[in-house]
């Protein structure tokens, strides 16, 4: 069984987040676009007293991306990509043109997407930000 495990990052107050990770599929394998049929994300301002409790920004709740932007079907290695030398296989670039993500500094956003296969699970991916 993968690991569940948030990944943890910072960003600016009104900014943006490239957001990357390395998924692997229920098989074990990396997944890739052909395993991929939808793709969801929702940034969440997250309650500090309250684990449980989280507010939807507007305009980046329940959003659908095109898998062909997202999920790579190779690992990509480039200068964005610091983790390790074997590389991601699923970038995303928050856009915040119409909508800000993260508009209050000092606190703490979720970024959720969900990624459902062409069969079995859905498959998370996390990411915790610290607004600065």
């Amino acid at each position: 069984m993968a690991e569940a495990m948030e990944i943890y990052g910072n960003a600016f107050k009104n900014g943006s987040a490239t957001l990357m990770a390395r998924i692997v599929g229920a098989d074990g394998e990396n997944i890739t676009q052909a395993d991929i049929a939808t793709v969801r994300y929702s940034v969440y301002l997250l309650d500090d007293q309250d684990p449980d409790g989280r507010t939807a920004i507007t305009g980046h709740s329940q959003i659908t991306l095109p898998v062909y932007q997202v999920v790579y079907n190779s690992l990509q290695t480039d200068a964005t990509w610091t983790v390790d030398a074997i590389g991601y296989n699923f970038r995303h670039v928050l856009d915040v043109a119409a909508h800000a993500a993260f508009a209050i500094a000092g606190r703490r956003y979720l970024i959720e997407y969900a990624l459902t296969p062409l069969s079995g699970q859905v498959i998370l991916i996390r990411f915790r930000i610290n607004v600065i």
